[in-house]
């Protein structure tokens, strides 16, 4: 009997051991807490914002689109997005199908500062191993990508601290810092080097019935003509099917006037803009329009017209 109750006695012992012993382990509720908000937070910054980047396309165009991003601060965010240029990067499985990287494989990014709008990148030396069929469109997808976060208007690139002033196979000379008007998938149509100017049209291209939006930098001999000109005659010409390039703008449409008051671009159409002669203008001519205009001017918004009747508003901020 007394052997029996000596025997409970233990094991309750051991019993009350065990459980203090496995409360101690267990976080406080402030711990617990804090780690559930770490969690949450993490989730919410890789899973739910977008970036904008530019990335080479099938048909070798830098093409726009956007992938999983970080909701971080500039700096982060600049080399978040960088990261998804790079060939078998850290955000290789972000790429979209028909999409790719240009950035040479093994490239690191080394450093990044920012500082009056002004972003310098400092490349490991593998960014020179660019083929030069690609190395300007290299750079324009680095310059496209990065200007179109809110807060870096130019940029300037290094190479393991040096400053890449030349292309590295072509040795064209760069400009000190580099912005859109660099120009991406360029074409010329000059009859001389004098008097050269250019401007910037987005089309629409698919790919598996995937729209997208691809940027072409046209330089011209100038000829007096205002750009929102230009963009909305080169939009509602014909179909440039030849080269997988679109525009959805009716080629009957015409811009009446326009007017550009407190940062915001008033265009004035005839009535040909609207979709099937209803009250509403394709989203894809919103787009291609709105995207062109944010590349050639300094505004806000846009404001579309008809017979100056507004019919629709458009903050260039909520494109980028």
């Amino acid at each position: 009997m007394i052997k029996k109750y000596y025997i409970r006695k233990i094991y309750i012992t051991i019993l009350v051991f065990i459980t203090l012993f496995l409360i101690y382990l267990m976080p406080s509720s402030q711990e617990k807490n804090k780690y559930l908000l770490n969690t949450t937070n993490i989730e919410y910054t890789y899973n739910n914002a977008k970036e904008t980047v530019y990335l080479l396309d099938s048909n070798n165009y830098i093409a726009r689109t956007t992938i999983n991003g970080c909701n971080c601060q500039t700096k982060e965010t600049a080399k978040d997005a960088l990261e998804s240029l790079i060939i078998d990067g850290k955000k290789n499985n972000s790429i979209p199908n028909g999409f790719r990287s240009i950035i040479p494989s093994g490239t690191e990014i080394l450093n990044i500062d920012l500082e009056n709008k002004i972003l310098t990148i400092n490349f490991s030396k593998e960014l020179l191993d660019i083929n030069e069929k690609y190395e300007e469109k290299m750079l324009e997808a680095i310059i496209y990508t990065l200007t179109s976060i809110d807060g870096i208007d130019g940029i300037i690139i290094k190479v393991e601290g040096k400053q890449l002033e030349k292309l590295p196979n072509s040795q064209k000379k760069l400009p000190t810092t580099l912005t859109k008007k660099y120009g991406i998938n360029k074409e010329y149509d000059i009859i001389n080097t004098s008097n050269i100017d250019y401007y910037t049209v987005y089309y629409v291209s698919n790919y598996n019935d995937n729209k997208y939006y691809v940027p072409v930098t046209k330089y011209i001999n100038n000829n007096n003509k205002d750009k929102i000109k230009l963009i909305i005659n080169e939009l509602s010409t014909s179909p440039i099917y030849e080269t997988n390039l679109m525009s959805y703008l009716n080629s009957n449409v015409s811009l009446l006037d326009y007017d550009i008051e407190d940062n915001i671009l008033k265009l004035n159409f005839n009535n040909s803009i609207l979709s099937n002669n209803n009250d509403k203008i394709l989203e894809e001519v919103i787009y291609t329009i709105s995207l062109s205009v944010n590349d050639n001017y300094n505004i806000k918004e846009i404001s579309f017209l008809v017979d100056n009747k507004e019919i629709y508003k458009n903050s260039l901020k909520t494109i980028e």
